[in-house]
């Protein structure tokens, strides 16, 4: 049985081997231009709320890890830092490990430690009790939780679960008992409307779709197993395609956006869809392990820089006025989309009325 600890650090190092391709869905969304957008640069905002948390910019630093010893101590330490230089929320990877060996808390706990008053999100998976996530919340004094739902990865996990019965219910007694806003989150494979009405059903906060395109579980688990299931290797719902999707069913949810989100356009296009905000990990992670500290803040700051010049050039000063910005939905997404009854043609026909 390899430990949990081994194998938080075999995720890294798989993930960073494995990469991210760009199987998002995101260049079957296009832009209209505006040759005359009512706006300038000076005046856009970056503030939106999601799920009850107040947040100056709509992209966080997804769950990545921790439990792995000192190398995760690290590499928290980093992206606590670097979501405090740009004011960004942040979140844990799983805390189970902590859980189950309290030698593990410090690699969770130096997030908040560097970024005291900062936004940060603790993360359990849905097997979790509720006396664990109480346990989670308090450790690094969360402002919010996230109930991450992965039984592909489970399933592919040589010594993961078999048994994903009552996770609903699990869900439902913890945001009975939490005092913080509970976001469930997919991790690579996408949400679809019918999940997420159920999680609006129970009083979830937010969603984060966790869509596929960004760092594969499925592969990662694989070259873990003696023998792969490569049937799951291509197995989900693209990112761009279940914003959509839990968007038009779910009017009044908080919705993020993550899965192989790379760029500012990329940003834009899950905004414009439906996202309220925009979860990046893989690619942070890329930067941060390979460049540093310094080169991660650095790309951070002209990203956010990048996403307010799209929103200049299509006058959305607001967040809520991008997600009016009219665009194009074509290829696999568009027929994906028309297949369960979204109806594409609205999103450009919609004008930004700022």
């Amino acid at each position: 049985m390899v430990s949990r600890s081994k194998r938080k650090w075999d995720h890294i190092q798989i993930a960073l081997s494995t990469g991210q391709k760009r199987q998002a869905g995101f260049e079957d969304i296009s832009f209209i231009h505006q040759s005359m957008p009512h706006s300038s640069l000076d005046q856009t905002n970056l503030h939106v709320k999601v799920g009850g948390l107040s947040l100056s910019s709509p992209i966080f630093i997804n769950g990545m890890t921790g439990g792995g010893g000192e190398r995760t101590f690290q590499i928290n330490r980093d992206l606590a830092l670097a979501a405090k230089e740009l004011g960004m929320a942040v979140a844990v990877g799983s805390q189970m490990s902590a859980l189950k060996d309290p030698g593990e808390r410090e690699s969770y706990q130096v997030m908040r430690k560097e970024y005291p008053e900062g936004i940060i999100i603790g993360n359990l998976g849905s097997e979790a009790t509720v006396d664990q996530a109480l346990e989670a919340v308090e450790m690094i004094k969360a402002n919010a939780l996230q109930i991450h739902l992965n039984a592909v990865q489970e399933l592919t996990m040589p010594e993961g679960d078999r048994d994903f019965r009552f996770a609903l219910q699990r869900i439902e007694e913890i945001i009975k008992h939490v005092h913080v806003p509970v976001i469930v989150k997919e991790v690579g494979f996408g949400m679809n409307k019918e999940t997420v009405q159920k999680l609006q059903s129970i009083g979830v906060s937010a969603v984060d779709v966790g869509g596929f395109g960004g760092t594969n579980f499925a592969k990662i688990e694989n070259e873990r197993r003696e023998k792969a299931f490569s049937f799951f290797n291509e197995w989900g719902i693209p990112t761009a395609i279940s914003i959509a999707e839990v968007k038009h069913d779910s009017k009044d949810l908080s919705i993020i956006g993550s899965g192989g989100v790379q760029t500012s356009l990329d940003i834009a296009k899950a905004i414009a869809l439906g996202a309220d905000a925009v979860g990046m990990a893989g690619y942070i992670l890329k930067i941060l392990m390979n460049k540093g500290l310094e080169a991660l803040v650095e790309e951070l700051q002209i990203i956010h820089q990048e996403l307010k010049m799209i929103m200049t050039a299509l006058g959305a000063a607001t967040i809520a006025e991008l997600q009016q910005a009219p665009i194009i939905i074509s290829g696999y997404t568009h027929h994906w989309l028309n297949e369960r009854s979204v109806d594409t043609k609205k999103y450009s026909q919609r004008i930004i009325s700022g």
